[in-house]
């Protein structure tokens, strides 16, 4: 029960970094096969408590890369309403 729990939040969690990658300066690809690699070195994990710590860690990505993304529109608004 709770590794197929565990289960569906990896999945979530990995879908929602996809969505987060569609707007990554270097491109999706670039994003979607880093994401990929990354989860992939954890798919032999079994241990509830290192899944959770992976989940986590992909948590904590999540809001790094939401937070670039506040910033780059910050930037860009900065500019275009700066007067100077």
């Amino acid at each position: 029960m709770a590794s197929n729990q565990l289960r569906h939040e990896v999945i979530k969690i990995y879908k929602e970094l996809l969505y987060l990658g569609r707007e990554y300066p270097l491109g999706f690809d670039y994003f979607r096969l880093r994401l990929h690699k990354a989860f992939m070195s954890k798919a032999g994990l079994e241990n509830q408590e290192e899944i959770k710590k992976g989940i986590a860690q992909a948590e904590y990505v999540k809001k790094e890369i939401e937070a670039l993304y506040y910033l780059k529109r910050y930037r860009a608004l900065k500019q275009r309403y700066e007067t100077t």
